[in-house]
C-alpha cells in the first residue's frame, strides 16, 4: 500500500475510534504510519480525507441486502431488512455515531454535509429497493421523496435508539410489530 491508501485506512480507523470532531491530523498520521505533509499532498486537507474515509466506511457497511427473505413489501421482508441492519450494529455503530456528529455539526463541516445531503436520494432509493423489491431504476423521484424519506426516517430513528440505549431499543421483531400496528391503525376507516 502507498501513502494515499495508508492514510485512508488510518482515517477510517480514527473515525471508528474517535469520530470526526476529535480526530486530528496527527491521529491519522499515527494510525497510518504516513507523514503529516502527505495528507495535504494526497487529499488536500484532513477534512477531505475524513470525508473520503467516511464514504468508504459507508460503502463497506452496505451490501447485506442480498438474499433478504420475504416478498418485497411484506412484513417478512420488513423484518428481515431490520434484522440485517441490527445484526451489524456493533460494526456500524461508530459510523452511525459519525453520521450524527455531522448532522449535529451545523456549519462546521460544510463539505461533508453537502456530500451526505447529495447522497440522500441514492440512500432512499436503496432503502425502497431493499424493502419493496422494486429495482432502483424504476423508483420515481416522487417515491424517493415520499416512501424513501419515510424509510430513511425509520432507519435514522432506529439507529438513534440503538446509539442512545441499546437495552431499551426495539429489536427487529418489535419494530415490525410496531409497523404492522401503525399500518393497521392507518387502514381503519375514518368515523
Amino acid at each position: 500500500m502507498g501513502h494515499r491508501e495508508d492514510l485512508l485506512e488510518g482515517a477510517k480507523k480514527c473515525l471508528v475510534d474517535k469520530g470526526f470532531v476529535r480526530t486530528t491530523a496527527r491521529d491519522i498520521v499515527k494510525a497510518s504510519g504516513a507523514n503529516l505533509a502527505s495528507i495535504g499532498y494526497h487529499y488536500g486537507s484532513k477534512d477531505a480525507l475524513l470525508t473520503e474515509a467516511f464514504i468508504a466506511l459507508m460503502q463497506e457497511l452496505g451490501g447485506f441486502q442480498e438474499g433478504v427473505e420475504g416478498e418485497g413489501g411484506s412484513l417478512e421482508r420488513f423484518r428481515a431488512v431490520w434484522e440485517g441492519f441490527l445484526a451489524r450494529r456493533d460494526e456500524a455503530g461508530p459510523v452511525w455515531a459519525a453520521s450524527l456528529e455531522v448532522a449535529l455539526s451545523r456549519d462546521r463541516m460544510p463539505d461533508l454535509r453537502a456530500m451526505l445531503a447529495a447522497s440522500q436520494a441514492e440512500g432512499r432509493r436503496g432503502l425502497i429497493a431493499m424493502l419493496t423489491g422494486t429495482p432502483e431504476e424504476e423508483i420515481t423521484e416522487r417515491e424517493e421523496r415520499t416512501l424513501g424519506a419515510f424509510y430513511q426516517a425509520l432507519l435514522n430513528g432506529l439507529m438513534i435508539q440503538w446509539l442512545f440505549d441499546p437495552k431499551s431499543a426495539a429489536n427487529a421483531e418489535e419494530f415490525t410489530e410496531g409497523m404492522r400496528a401503525a399500518a393497521a391503525a392507518l387502514a381503519r376507516p375514518e368515523e
